[in-house]
């Protein structure tokens, strides 16, 4: 199975809702762990590279730079 392709700045869909009702997330840091911000209150989680894959639906906003 592929790998989905996420950049730094990407904006992301992750399957579930962040509980502030929204489901857009930015990412900020990448590397072993990725941490993302949410889109709606600006809280920020992170987790390991393999959970994120598992959760990221899709990404919905690819980086301009």
């Amino acid at each position: 199975m592929a790998h989905p392709e996420f950049a730094l700045n990407d904006i992301v869909e992750m399957k579930k809702q962040h509980p502030c009702g929204e489901n857009r997330w930015k990412i900020v840091r990448m590397g072993m762990d990725i941490r993302i911000k949410c889109m709606g209150c600006q809280h920020s989680i992170m987790m390991p590279r393999k959970e994120f894959e598992k959760k990221m639906k899709r990404v919905t906003e690819k980086n301009q730079d």
